[in-house]
């Protein structure tokens, strides 16, 4: 039997731990302090494809981990799990610029051959998207696109960890190399994943590592409806940070903030919490109308160029390590710690390794 330990319960960590559970001879356990995850911060949406990044390797991992959700979604299904954490959406792209809208249009269009999922694209004037989305103001022409989905991050990981059986254990622990494995928590391990976001860093730094991740701070704010139906509204994307993200219980999820000089200081910021709610003001005045508020805070990890990794830390045989997902989380969270999975049991990879090398990001200092 091969004890695997696994840091960190967000989208990573618990991704693995679902999909170690279905491999023979293997014993997992997860620790989680609970404490600022980003992934219980998040309200996402899955649509890579409007995208003008030019790192071609973090697009086509984006791509393919919007592609990755209709498998995840397929194997819970088939275990029994309610999938309702997820659900595809239209999507409604606004910009301030109108005319950037046709460009965009354009670029979505050159993508669909190798990504069917962005299903039907399409520019609606204002009158066509207030059929869909009563009440949406601030603009004059939208961007269509039917394939998007929207996430309810802490749903999907506590789904994962259910239906993976896997013990849990909340507590900040440390990694301590022994000559028979890893010791966490007085246990010796024989593999560990560290799925700890920005936290990494003060993992592996008493080992004797340089590691290049940077804590990088969400707010975002939940508004609950007690009259409105919105399971099957759509997701808005404004420009900037504030996107408008409805789900089924009546809420709709504002935000988040990206704040990189706050450290991991996680306390909720009230300047920033009303920034983001005047700049949803101009997109849905309907808010103002809403009685129950709550907000959320999360850290997220990234990297000097922005790009993720994951594989095997050098130099330390069996540990592993996925890092650097930033905001898009949880696109690339999944198929990032499935192959994470793969690698581990010596199975062929979605996508190269080498494309995103957890060498050059985790370095041990001579």
């Amino acid at each position: 039997m091969t004890k695997v330990a696994i840091i960190g319960a967000g989208i990573v960590g618990a991704t693995a731990a679902y999909y170690l559970s279905k491999e023979e001879q293997i014993e997992v356990t997860v620790f989680d302090d609970g404490l600022g995850q980003a992934t219980k911060a998040a309200a996402g949406i899955i649509c890579p494809w409007f995208s003008k990044r030019r790192n071609k390797t973090w697009y086509r991992l984006a791509r393919l981990g919007a592609d990755f959700y209709q498998t995840l979604i397929a194997d819970l299904v088939n275990d029994g799990y309610d999938t309702g954490f997820y659900q595809q959406n239209v999507v409604y792209v606004l910009k301030k610029d109108e005319s950037k809208l046709t460009e965009l249009y354009q670029l979505a269009q050159s993508r669909q051959e190798e990504s069917p999922l962005i299903g039907h694209l399409a520019l609606h004037d204002k009158a066509k998207v207030q059929q869909i989305f009563p009440n949406l103001k601030g603009f004059n022409q939208a961007l269509y696109a039917s394939g998007a989905a929207r996430v309810d991050g802490s749903q999907l990981t506590q789904t994962l960890l259910a239906a993976s059986g896997v013990g849990y254990v909340q507590k900040k622990v440390t990694l301590k190399q022994e000559k028979t494995g890893y010791k966490i928590d007085g246990q010796v391990f024989d593999q560990v994943i560290l799925a700890t976001g920005a936290w990494l860093g003060e993992l592996l730094s008493p080992l004797g590592y340089q590691v290049d991740l940077k804590p990088q701070k969400g707010q975002l704010l939940d508004y609950y409806f007690s009259d409105l139906d919105l399971a099957d509204s759509p997701v808005v994307m404004p420009e900037g940070e504030v996107d408008l993200i409805p789900f089924a219980d009546g809420r709709l999820s504002v935000g988040a903030s990206h704040e990189n000089d706050k450290g991991f200081d996680l306390s909720l910021d009230s300047a920033i919490l009303a920034r983001l709610e005047e700049e949803a003001l101009v997109y849905y005045p309907n808010l103002r109308a809403v009685t129950t508020v709550k907000q959320r805070v999360g850290i997220r990890g990234y990297t000097s160029d922005f790009s993720p990794f994951f594989g095997q830390i050098p130099q330390l045989a069996d540990v592993y390590a996925v890092g650097g997902l930033g905001s898009s989380g949880l696109t690339t969270g999944p198929i990032l710690a499935k192959m994470l999975v793969d690698l581990m049991n010596n199975r062929e990879l979605l996508l190269p390794a080498a494309d995103y090398p957890i060498e050059a990001y985790l370095k041990p200092i001579l």
